[in-house]
């Protein structure tokens, strides 16, 4: 009994210092775990929170003002940021057109002077006026007429071209010249003694001869006349020159939105039928080069008015000798521009009809540029008409001298 007692007590005391090792390994590991990791938890000191005096207390309102004045600041920035963009722009597109005008005018001036040196003038037999020199016009208008035609011209005198005094008052405040583009005669005309609205040019009229005319009249113009632009208009079409600004009308306004653009041809662009058969009006002899039978033309300004831009008038000059003529003066011209980079403008204001057309849209206020009649490609007896169509669809005079570019 005895020895079963102290057995039992063994057991005890052996149970009791493996409890208390098992304890103190556990105890030794978690330290030794602690010491190597090094994730002590060590509680962070505490902070003094005080209340702010009323000096700091100012001194945050001014910076919180002055965060707002910077926030207001960085969004007027980025305003004039998009404004200086815009004028950049406008800048590059202003100084692209200088460096492409000066390059056709290099261009130009040796033309002139290989001419001269082979013998060959550009415009053979023509005896031109001194260019006009440090003046810059807005544009030149060429009325295409012929000489069996003076009714027609006395009636545009009597409408919408301005005469006389006015006429030379339009050139030097307005910069807009208009002259009647007309064969050369060796006898002097009494009408242009008269009128004095005349640009000559070694020229023979006839209907199938309007495509060398057409080029002979931009070469003319661009050798007498430094403009942006350069017009050419029947003599059997309306035209309002110019009309307040703040009203978008009309030619002056028109083109003078493109003034800063090098090359644009502007005018009413078509895409008509090639007529093969012959006998029928605007038949093309050359109707084989585009194509099929019914086949369209590429797409070109109708010919009762149009615009080119200098760069464009100088190019016709220069390369007046190899360039083609077709039947159709509208065609040619159109031909002339394929394959260059010419921007092509459709202005529908630019082929209104006559009345009621054109009086419908003046009176909602879209005042048209030329009206005219599709049936008669110009004016039906526009002779007798114009002073009708001029007087429900014309521009206020007072509107013409008060616009300003």
């Amino acid at each position: 009994m005895a020895w079963k007692n102290r057995s039992g007590a063994e057991m005890n005391s052996r149970n009791l210092v493996s409890r208390k090792l098992t304890i103190f390994l556990c105890i030794s590991c978690f330290c030794a775990g602690m010491l190597f990791t090094n994730r002590m938890w060590i509680e962070p000191e505490a902070k003094d929170l005080s209340r702010p005096t009323g000096t700091e207390a100012e001194k945050l309102k001014l910076i919180a003002e002055d965060c707002n004045t910077k926030s207001k600041s960085v969004r007027r920035d980025s305003k004039d940021i998009i404004g200086e963009v815009s004028k950049t722009h406008n800048a590059v597109q202003i100084l692209d057109k200088t460096i492409s005008n000066l390059e056709m005018e290099l261009a130009a001036a040796r033309a002139m002077q290989d001419s001269i040196v082979t013998g060959s003038p550009i415009s053979d037999g023509l005896s031109l006026p001194e260019p006009v020199k440090k003046r810059k016009y807005l544009m030149v208008i060429g009325i295409n007429t012929a000489f069996s035609s003076r009714k027609r011209r006395d009636s545009v005198r009597a409408t919408w071209m301005p005469q006389g005094d006015k006429l030379k008052r339009l050139e030097e405040e307005k910069g807009i010249v208009m002259r009647f583009v007309i064969g050369h005669r060796q006898e002097e005309h009494a009408e242009e003694k008269k009128h004095g609205d005349f640009l000559r040019l070694e020229h023979i009229e006839g209907y199938l001869e309007l495509s060398a005319k057409t080029k002979k009249y931009f070469t003319t113009a661009l050798a007498i006349w430094d403009a942006e632009f350069y017009v050419k208009v029947d003599d059997d079409v309306h035209v309002n020159i110019e009309v307040d600004m703040l009203n978008e009308g009309t030619l002056g306004a028109t083109l003078s939105r493109y003034q800063s653009k090098p090359r644009v041809y502007v005018g009413c662009m078509k895409s008509g039928r090639v007529l093969a058969q012959k006998g029928v009006r605007y038949h093309e002899p050359e109707h084989w080069k585009f194509g099929e039978d019914g086949n369209k033309y590429f797409r070109h300004a109708t010919g009762q008015l149009y615009a080119i831009s200098k760069d464009l008038a100088t190019y016709i000059s220069i390369n007046q000798h190899v360039l083609h003529k077709y039947a159709n003066e509208d065609v040619s011209i159109g031909s002339w521009f394929i394959g260059l980079d010419v921007e092509h403008i459709d202005d529908r204001r630019l082929c209104c009809g006559t009345p009621p057309d054109c009086e419908w849209k003046a009176q909602a206020g879209n005042v048209c540029v030329a009206s005219f009649d599709w049936s008669c490609s110009g004016i039906c007896r526009s002779a007798d008409r114009i002073k009708d169509v001029h007087k429900r669809c014309g521009e206020d005079e007072t509107a013409l001298w008060n616009a300003s570019f």
